[in-house]
């Protein structure tokens, strides 16, 4: 997850994603972890992609 700020996020996922060298399985969100919705969303996100992974 790319945590932001006010909606600021200073690098693209998909920018984030070519220079980290990861692969498009891997799901790269927006947040801001200040709020606790968005926290929710993006723990979520990372079980499912976890379960989904391990279920391969």
């Amino acid at each position: 997850a790319l945590n932001g700020f006010d909606g600021h996020q200073p690098y693209t996922p998909e920018e984030v994603r070519d220079a980290l060298q990861i692969g498009p399985e891997a799901p790269i969100i927006t947040t801001d972890a200040r709020h606790r919705a968005d926290a929710k969303s993006a723990l979520i996100t990372l079980v499912e992609h976890a379960l989904l992974a391990r279920l391969k």
